[in-house]
């Protein structure tokens, strides 16, 4: 408000490099304050549904920044394939490689529970596959056609919804940590229902019981958390608009725009993962980052298919062969990885490297 017509194009270099430093060092902070009133709420609720209201936070917070990018300025058809493609390699590969490289420097082999990641996985499969490679199939020019853009929304909705529901009611134990002394136990506890992995007994009250005992504490930090949502919904056009005016100066790549975005949102996130890991919590960094991976096509595809719609503009979802290569190599390494009984620095490394290889795609 106070920079008037300051910031209206064309721009000073100057002053646009210090706007954009400004604007972004705030939503950082404000992002960092998103992710601490979340993990009150996650340590009070417990996993699932802590790691839940993390995941959901940082993803509303990213379908903000790619909804502002559409609807700004200048033409932004590919934005939403570039942003959720560069969290898919972000997630995937840097965030889990780094955890489990150093988680498993520092713990050795580390058990996760195998059901709730592997439902996280056929999520990630299905929704990228609708995300990604099937509007290059049936779409005209990369974009579904307006009579496809429904069902597939419905479709994506009603997958992430039923995946809630599986969730947070009867699957919870499937996304808990493993409890070692459970493992190869034959029968468990009377009275404690651990998941077929042996995961911990869920010695937490139940849900509605803490949400009972709790419910000021609880109604506060959800208060909190949005009022610290607010400055980020309305600094994202204008970090946006500037974005897209310094890079087009540069010469940068597209897809960079996107990249940066899924950076500047994920990073609170990547840090809790990387901590998580060192606990030995590989369960909590599946959680984080799987479901962080699944919120995030299962609502910001359909979010940007739904803006297309009303707003006429093309929404480009097909991805290029290159991206597809490294997003299949991706989901082939993430399932070997977490097919595997206990994950190691190993597998981090071979994740971390395929990021890499991502990195050098871009610039090509």
């Amino acid at each position: 408000m106070l920079s008037g017509s300051l910031l209206d194009p064309p721009v000073p270099t100057p002053l646009l490099v210090a706007a954009l430093v400004i604007i972004i060092a705030v939503i950082l902070v404000c992002a960092f304050g998103v992710v601490h009133e979340a993990e009150h709420l996650a340590h009070r609720l417990g996993d699932p549904y802590g790691s839940l209201v993390l995941t959901l936070s940082i993803v509303l917070i990213e379908v903000v920044l790619i909804s502002a990018v559409m609807l700004g300025p200048g033409k932004q058809e590919t934005i939403a394939r570039d942003s959720v493609m560069a969290v898919s390699m972000i997630i995937l590969n840097a965030v889990v490689g780094l955890s489990l490289l150093l988680g498993g420097l520092k713990r050795g082999g580390m058990r996760h529970n195998s059901t709730g990641t592997s439902s996280y996985l056929a999520l990630i499969v299905v929704l990228s596959s609708l995300a990604f490679a099937l509007p290059a199939m049936i779409g005209v020019g990369g974009s579904y056609t307006p009579a496809q853009v429904i069902p597939i929304v419905v479709l994506t909705l009603a997958l992430y919804a039923f995946f809630l529901i599986r969730q947070m009611g009867p699957q919870a134990a499937d996304f808990r940590e493993v409890d070692p002394t459970l493992l190869g136990a034959e029968e468990p506890p009377a009275g404690d229902t651990p998941s077929l992995d042996g995961t911990a007994p869920a010695a937490r009250p139940a849900i509605g019981q803490v949400l009972a005992e709790h419910r000021s504490e609880i109604l506060w930090r959800v208060l909190l958390l949005v009022v610290t949502v607010l400055p980020i919904v309305l600094l994202s056009h204008d970090m946006a608009t500037l974005l897209d005016d310094g890079l087009g100066r540069m010469g940068a790549p597209v897809a960079l725009a996107g990249i940066l975005i899924a950076m500047i949102v994920f990073l609170p996130e990547s840090i809790t993962s990387v901590r998580a890991a060192l606990r030995g919590e590989v369960q909590r960094v599946s959680n984080l980052c799987h479901g962080a991976l699944v919120s995030t096509v299962g609502l910001t595809i359909p979010a940007v298919l739904i803006i297309g719609s009303l707003t006429g503009q093309t929404v480009v979802l097909a991805e290029t062969p290159t991206n597809l290569l490294m997003l299949g190599v991706t989901l082939l390494l993430t399932v070997t990885t977490f097919s595997a009984k206990k994950v190691t620095a190993m597998h981090g490394a071979a994740h971390l490297v395929v990021f890499a290889v991502y990195g050098l795609t871009v610039f090509a």
